[in-house]
């Protein structure tokens, strides 16, 4: 890809998948509907949970992992997309969010849907209704290097539109789902903690 010296100077930093979560965790949150590249990232310092996983891939991608997106469907909530590497065979994830706990996740999961499960209890809405209903298996974004999603200027809803359309699976039965309960009034606290409202989901 074509990065310039600005930015290759900012990616060299992140070395690990510890120091591209700090680097999301410290650009503000975008609460438009749009979807910009990795450059536009760090030329405009925010980032929304999908800008933030397609960032994170492409850093992911220079410290050697696949650039691979995992989509989280939610029910009265916005969806959740992460990006997701393996060490040693387990899975980890990065991840920009307006939740504080549904970010980085630490590679000891062995498979995709044990990684997705460990942010069961954690996705929920401003009401505190625990929401994550399904997941999509990886998506490898180099089937886009020829767009040069890294760099481009275009607007990156096609990504969107491609991990919208993979197969999801269903985390939760339809008897689970009456048996679940509200978080706890600390825990959603916890996750509104530095949040920004205008990006908060409004649910029913």
């Amino acid at each position: 890809m074509n990065w310039n010296k600005d930015e290759l100077d900012i990616m060299s930093r992140l070395k690990t998948p510890e120091k591209i979560q700090n680097y999301l965790d410290g650009l503000d949150y975008n609460p438009d509907y749009e979807c910009r590249s990795p450059r536009w990232v760090m030329k405009r310092r925010k980032a929304h949970c999908f800008e933030g996983a397609i960032f994170a891939a492409a850093a992911l991608r220079l410290i050697g992992h696949r650039p691979l997106l995992v989509d989280m469907k939610a029910w009265n909530d916005d969806d959740h997309v992460i990006a997701v590497y393996k060490t040693e065979g387990h899975w980890g994830a990065v991840a920009k969010s307006n939740f504080t706990v549904l970010r980085s996740r630490e590679p000891v999961y062995r498979s995709v849907r044990e990684l997705i499960m460990s942010y069961f209890d954690f996705f929920f809405n401003v009401k505190g209704e625990k929401t994550l209903r399904s997941y999509s298996l990886p998506l490898d974004l180099t089937i886009f290097d020829k767009r040069n999603w890294e760099t481009t200027d275009e607007d990156l809803e096609y990504i969107g539109d491609k991990i919208e359309s993979l197969h999801h699976f269903e985390v939760v039965t339809q008897s689970m789902i009456s048996r679940l309960t509200p978080v706890s009034d600390i825990v959603l606290k916890a996750g509104l903690t530095g949040s920004r409202p205008e990006g908060l989901y409004k649910p029913e």
